[in-house]
């Protein structure tokens, strides 16, 4: 399918600067369906844009927010020790407030498009964004989420708080979450935690854990990159956002 983009900025409430963000979007009139994507620590980089753009090859109006806006808007770091350890500073500085302003942002902007189908909006993040994905999950009217190796649900909330996995309940969608079974960033006691809260609220869900794979295990730009679960989870969220998003 063909496709344009472009970068934009959104307003946010509270933010002291507008934020960026990265949009894919089919050429064709619509409406579509539209998928938020929420990058790892590493910031709107090149292979965020890929999977941003990949999701909208799909027919999905794609939109990619820039959360680190506010400390750290337009940054792009690299998958290295230096890169590692510049985004991990950024962890802390997160906040449930502010990433609420940004989804409410985020979600106002694509329902103010004509070619947005406004009720049929999905998201999926990566590491940190796999989080905020999930807490999207619980917090939004999302209909459908993918959450890669989304780390610290079940440990902690952005800013204090109760752990994200608490949050469960307010699942109103189909999420489908992926984890690595060699990750350890992300310990199995952790992984069962969130089955069980998911199961516990009823919550449309399924967690798939690919034993052989480790955190970062989609991203092609990483050591960690197992292209046959890539190509595997790839496929799953293809069949969600169908299922929940394009009927």
């Amino acid at each position: 399918m063909e496709i344009r983009t472009e970068k934009v900025s959104l307003t946010v409430e509270g933010a002291a600067a507008p934020m960026p963000a990265y949009v894919a979007a089919p050429t064709g009139a619509g409406p579509h369906p539209a998928v938020i994507v929420i990058e790892e620590i590493f910031g709107v980089n090149s292979h965020i844009r890929d999977v941003t753009e990949r999701v909208a090859r799909e027919g999905y109006v794609a939109i990619a927010p820039d959360i680190h806006h506010r400390v750290a808007a337009g940054q792009e770091l690299k998958y290295d020790q230096e890169g590692m350890q510049k985004g991990m500073a950024l962890i802390p500085k997160l906040t449930v407030d502010g990433f609420s302003a940004d989804m409410k942002s985020t979600l106002a902007w694509l329902r103010g498009r004509s070619d947005v189908r406004g009720d049929r909006i999905g998201c999926m993040g990566f590491c940190i964004g796999g989080h905020l994905a999930y807490l999207a999950a619980c917090t939004t009217d999302v209909k459908a989420t993918a959450s890669f190796y989304g780390g610290g649900i079940a440990a902690f909330s952005p800013g204090g708080g109760p752990p994200t996995v608490t949050k469960t309940p307010g699942i109103k969608g189909r999420i489908l979450c992926f984890f690595g079974g060699q990750d350890p960033m992300i310990p199995a006691d952790q992984v069962e935690t969130i089955q069980k809260a998911l199961a516990d609220a009823h919550v449309k869900h399924e967690v798939i854990v690919y034993p052989d794979a480790t955190h970062g295990f989609f991203c092609d730009q990483r050591g960690s990159y197992h292209p046959t679960r890539a190509v595997e989870a790839w496929a799953h969220v293809k069949s969600l956002f169908a299922s929940e998003l394009a009927t």
